[in-house]
């Protein structure tokens, strides 16, 4: 079933989450065992992030350097087919531009589409580490709505290899990313949202916000989208603290504030999980502040681990 039609036909507000794969070589079940926790609660779906190659110089014994490619997590498709026959859930396996040439990105549609997997997350990426700025791969994507427009196209029957005939046209429900606090490369706020309409308007169904730990943040967003004619539902995203570390290393990572109160109460917390706790109690009023403003779902994002949020989802939902 389509995100965007669970989300329609819910008759009260939903939940979901998002799963980071294990590293390469582990154990699939340490995933399940971040999973098991949630399932009690029947999300109607889950996503599953994806990590592109990266480039590592390594040491050869006689002293030269030599360029590596490093996989370090596994792809999401074999995952996502892992989980729905586990769990008989809906699941939303993340593709992202970086790394990528357009006829590796269609293969990996066509496996989904395969599969009866209907929902995608599309999104763009990061610089792998060490460059300053995005480089799209040669024959891939610079930009996420040009990823969306060619799933719209796939959705068309419309392939890249233009010789084909009697195409059979794909299904896909296509989730976009949105910034609250603004996407760090965008000059201003008019323009991020520019951008954002752009995806909308390439064939985008719904949006999910980065991380925010300030509501008004997510509601002014939602104000400004919907004044610039983005109609789509726009979910909020939404992460615990979980160790004190996260108020130096999510602002670092992800270009947000950490509000005042929540910065001194985990700074003032005398052990890790009383830090770890003031993160699920911060989340809960959050939570529930957002319920109340009406938003449709709540998607929360468990970075492996998901004791926190199985206490979140527990007492308000």
């Amino acid at each position: 079933m389509k995100v965007i039609d669970i989300i329609h036909e819910a008759k009260q507000p939903i939940f979901s989450f998002e799963i980071v794969p294990p590293l390469k070589g582990g154990d699939i079940h340490k995933l399940y065992e971040a999973i098991e926790p949630l399932i009690e609660f029947a999300p109607p779906f889950i996503n599953i992030t994806f990590h592109r190659d990266e480039v590592e110089y390594r040491q050869a014994p006689d002293g030269s350097i030599r360029k590596v490619t490093v996989t370090k997590r596994p792809g999401s498709v074999a995952l996502a087919a892992a989980i729905m026959k586990r769990y008989h859930v809906e699941v939303v396996p993340h593709l992202v531009c970086g790394g990528a040439t357009a006829h590796q990105l269609e293969n990996d549609l066509i496996d989904l589409n395969f599969l009866d997997i209907d929902n995608v997350m599309v999104l763009r990426g990061d610089p792998i580490p060490g460059e300053r700025h995005f480089t799209a791969e040669a024959g891939g994507h610079r930009h996420s709505q040009e990823l969306v427009q060619q799933i719209k196209n796939l959705n068309r029957g419309i392939y890249l290899d233009d010789t084909l005939t009697e195409t059979v046209p794909t299904n896909f429900c296509i989730g976009v990313a949105g910034y609250p606090e603004k996407h760090y490369e965008a000059p201003n706020f008019t323009r991020d949202i520019e951008y954002l309409k752009q995806k909308v308007e390439a064939g985008a169904d719904y949006i999910v916000t980065q991380m925010f730990f300030d509501n008004q943040k997510y509601f002014s967003f939602v104000e400004k989208c919907r004044a610039q004619g983005i109609t789509v539902p726009i979910i909020p995203g939404l992460k615990p603290i979980s160790t004190p570390k996260h108020i130096e290393t999510l602002p670092r990572s992800f270009s947000i504030d950490i509000p005042e109160d929540l910065e001194y109460a985990i700074r003032h917390s005398r052990t890790p999980q009383e830090a770890k706790q003031v993160g699920i109690e911060w989340c809960i009023q959050q939570s529930r502040e957002l319920l109340a403003g009406g938003v449709p779902a709540i998607h929360y994002y468990t970075m492996g681990k998901s004791d926190n949020v199985k206490e979140i989802v527990k007492q308000v939902f």
